[in-house]
């Protein structure tokens, strides 16, 4: 059987990755493909309370490399009882961040050492990376402003989401550095455009990389 493709789709705050995801799962649909969508850190009951854990406001501080060590123990779980198993019997995964979000948030906003990292990600992954990656980028105005239009709907703000500017800065410059470094895996969107015209990118993206 053929091996199914692995998607991941990464930006900071505010890119419109939820909303995105959305429109993809319904072009997807529209499709004979099977498709598992999934999202970090998450995706099994067990990685779901690691999220939590990660993303509560609490009064105990949250060491970085305690932080590390559980985004990698959540996608150990991840990997192995949901990812790993579905590419094999030739699904295609799409999933709301992975890796690089951690170089990005560990590595970028907490400046933890990147050595440190890839040791982990050799430890839980092995030789398993995505076949392709998805960027969506935009300004730092535009992103902050839609995180807070969104975070004010939603009525509540996560750990991540109380950061200061210079820390979505350090993140995103992450994000495209890791781009720049592997171009066959990354493909940039421009997000900053409407719905319509982030979505025809992101289709295209896939329908040259792993399509054509």
């Amino acid at each position: 059987m053929t091996r199914g493709k692995f998607i991941t789709i990464e930006g900071g705050e505010g890119v419109g990755k939820s909303t995105q995801l959305a429109t993809l799962r319904e072009w997807f649909a529209q499709t004979n493909r099977d498709v598992l969508f999934t999202r970090e850190p998450g995706g099994t009951a067990r990685a779901e309370r690691i999220r939590e854990l990660l993303l509560e406001n609490s009064s105990e501080p949250m060491p970085a490399i305690c932080e590390l060590l559980l985004m990698f123990a959540a996608r150990s779980t991840h990997l192995d009882n949901v990812i790993r198993p579905a590419l094999q019997r030739g699904t295609w995964v799409v999933c709301d961040r992975f890796t690089d979000a951690t170089y990005a948030y560990q590595g970028g906003g907490r400046g933890m050492d990147i050595s440190q990292i890839s040791i982990l990600e050799k430890l839980v992954q092995g030789d398993l990376r995505p076949d392709l990656t998805l960027l969506l980028d935009a300004p730092l105005d535009l992103t902050a402003a839609r995180a807070q239009d969104r975070n004010t709907a939603a009525g509540n703000i996560d750990r991540f989401e109380r950061e200061q500017r210079s820390f979505f800065e350090r993140v995103r410059n992450a994000y495209l550095d890791r781009a720049r470094q592997e171009p066959q895996r990354f493909a940039v969107i421009d997000a900053s455009g409407d719905r319509e015209s982030v979505a025809t990118a992101i289709r295209a993206a896939i329908q040259e990389r792993l399509d054509g």
